[in-house]
């Protein structure tokens, strides 16, 4: 089959939208979406672990602004206890977990309109990790109820997620912000949706949970920002949409999607208009810092 060309008369680019994790802060990639999208831009396909597995899940039903708005809509009338419905209970009985993630599935269950990974109308691949070895797993097909559950698994909050053989848990494990899956599926061009961190928080978060994802957070920028570095000089386009900064807002807070999504939409809009993508570089954003 022939290759389409770009302006430039070569082969047009493969890109992929690669949506990272961040618990409550994955609202980010909404605002993102929106002004991707505005701009012209269209992925041939989709990369996305644990909160950025249900926002890429949700988008790949329909790849079209106006299921941005649904999606906006979704995570603005989210609140904690649709995800995270702590119980004592579930302390008290020693469980292994300290959340059932029975009010997640029902709420992908509501709003994702498909079944199987392979059924979306847009190819998405979902990245969570074996329990055991904590290598990288690529769920491209299959239900994507157990997958979404799979990958946004953080361990010892929620429960793992039997699929095959494999118990599996949260994509940050392995590979939080896939990019070198993207690049092994195929991707020329990679455009990366991080949610950034709380880089502005006065005190620690307060409790088991909310210390649990703020760390996770931490964790992924980093990684991001080593992957970044790592993948620089390849044959793959590598650009990062820049998170928020400073950001006072933990990813256990489901309470500020409405500003958060609307300051990504215009910091992307702005980063875009500057000539975003023909910058080679980590966005500051990611390194590790904070706002005193």
């Amino acid at each position: 089959m022939a290759q389409s060309l770009s302006s430039s008369g070569g082969p047009s680019p493969r890109t992929a939208f690669v949506l990272a994790g961040g618990g409550s802060l994955g609202a980010v990639e909404v605002g993102m979406l929106q002004a991707l999208l505005t701009w012209g831009e269209t992925p041939a396909f989709l990369v996305g672990a644990s909160a950025g597995a249900i926002n890429a899940t949700y988008f790949a039903a329909e790849p079209t602004y106006a299921r941005t708005e649904n999606l906006a809509r979704l995570w603005c009338a989210l609140k904690r206890r649709d995800v995270l419905p702590f119980s004592l209970l579930g302390i008290l009985r020693r469980r292994g977990h300290l959340v059932e993630s029975d009010a997640l599935r029902r709420l992908l269950e509501r709003h994702l309109p498909y079944q199987q990974l392979e059924h979306a109308a847009l190819p998405v691949h979902i990245v969570a990790s074996d329990m055991l070895t904590g290598h990288e797993v690529v769920l491209s097909s299959g239900s994507v109820i157990d997958a979404v559950l799979a990958s946004a698994a953080i361990p010892g909050v929620f429960p793992p997620v039997q699929i095959g053989s494999q118990w599996l848990v949260d994509g940050g494990v392995a590979n939080n912000t896939p990019i070198s899956t993207a690049m092994n599926l195929g991707a020329t061009r990679i455009v990366v949706l991080p949610t950034g961190f709380a880089c502005a928080l006065s005190r620690p978060p307060s409790g088991t949970i909310a210390r649990a994802m703020h760390a996770l957070s931490l964790l992924v920028s980093r990684q991001l920002a080593h992957d970044a570095e790592r993948f620089a000089g390849t044959h793959v386009q590598l650009r990062i949409v820049p998170s928020l900064c400073p950001l006072n807002i933990s990813s256990y807070d489901y309470s500020a999607a409405v500003s958060l999504i609307a300051q990504a939409r215009a910091s992307t809009q702005q980063w875009l208009a500057a000539g975003g993508f023909e910058q080679d570089w980590v966005p500051g954003q990611l390194q590790d810092h904070h706002h005193g």
